[in-house]
């Protein structure tokens, strides 16, 4: 086959398949029979829609046909026992959490195997994960006043500074996760009369739209103009910054999760923040503040686009100070 023959057919794959790779890219475990390798590169193309599923599954399955070809298990020698001694190994070295996501990816994957005939029956049906019930968010938190501080401090003389600004208000004021702001187009902040609104790409394919806070539609109309975004509505709202200029400047990119994960970073140390502090950590900033001002539970998982009050709790917060005040009650 001719070189340029091969680019064709790279160029005509589906994003899915090439995320997942070649056939050469199936497990041993799965690639030994036709129907499983072909079963197995389904799951990941053609069942799994959302890409950090799909990757967090694709680690999974590789993690445990990893572990089986090390111990030399072929795909019918996998028993729920098998799978069990599996489960117990990752939980000498993960968390609950991660150990139940992968239990839940490698049940996911063999149930499609079972359905495509390349295997009789599920040997993860069976196969009990630990224990995990989760109460209250891990993510480290913001007060009002360090919220503040973190806003006040990026130099807004540059148009990086006044992008960075707006895409941490979006994240506080709008509860909005970091892959929906990123995801954002220059169309998705809009005015109706004389309020603007953010359109946030959410999970599985929906919109949220929230009415922009007054400092948002501040710090975005500044951030645009400067940035002479308007008018390229189909274009990147959030963009990247050009590497190797004098003075910072944009570029037509997106701006990625990880540098805005790492931009996070950089201003919360510039601030004199908490290096544990995350971009997810302003939309629990965000829930926290507008139920200690009075909000209501129900309208705060609407604006976070949650589909249950119970994980909107996961990110109310106010309770860590009632403890800590009723800890401080002890006097020695």
């Amino acid at each position: 086959m001719e070189r340029s023959e091969v680019g064709d057919r790279e160029a005509k794959r589906p994003p899915g398949v090439a995320v997942v790779g070649a056939r050469s890219a199936v497990p041993a475990i799965f690639a030994g029979e036709a129907r499983a390798a072909r079963r197995y590169l389904e799951f990941f193309t053609v069942n799994i829609r959302n890409a950090n599923t799909r990757q967090a599954y694709l680690r999974a399955a590789r993690g445990f046909a990893g572990w089986c070809a090390d111990r030399a298990i072929a795909l019918e020698d996998v028993e729920p026992m098998v799978v069990a001694a599996y489960v117990e190994e990752l939980g000498r070295r993960y968390a609950r959490a991660t150990v139940k996501q992968h239990l839940a990816g490698i049940r996911m994957l063999f149930d499609w195997l079972v359905i495509g005939h390349a295997l009789e029956t599920n040997p993860a049906a069976s196969v009990r994960g630990p224990k995990h019930v989760v109460t209250k968010g891990k993510t480290p938190v913001l007060s009002a006043d360090e919220a503040r501080r973190l806003l006040d401090a990026i130099d807004t003389s540059t148009v990086v500074g006044l992008r960075d600004r707006a895409l941490v208000a979006v994240m506080t004021f709008g509860f909005a996760r970091v892959s929906a702001t990123v995801a954002m187009r220059v169309r998705d902040y809009y005015s109706q009369g004389k309020r603007s609104y953010v359109r946030l790409h959410e999970k599985g394919g929906r919109f949220n739209e929230v009415p922009a806070h007054h400092l948002v539609q501040e710090y975005m109309d500044a951030y645009i103009e400067i940035a002479g975004i308007a008018e390229d509505r189909d274009g990147a709202l959030f963009r990247a910054a050009e590497r190797g200029r004098r003075r910072p400047a944009l570029s037509e990119r997106a701006l990625t999760r990880q540098r805005a994960w790492e931009m996070v970073k950089r201003r919360a140390a510039a601030a004199g923040l908490p290096y544990e502090i995350t971009p997810h950590s302003f939309r629990g900033t965000g829930i926290t503040e507008y139920l200690r001002g009075g909000g209501d539970r129900d309208v705060a998982a609407k604006i976070a686009g949650h589909e249950s009050t119970r994980t909107t709790r996961l990110y109310d917060r106010r309770d860590d100070e009632v403890s800590l005040d009723e800890i401080e009650r002890i006097h020695i």
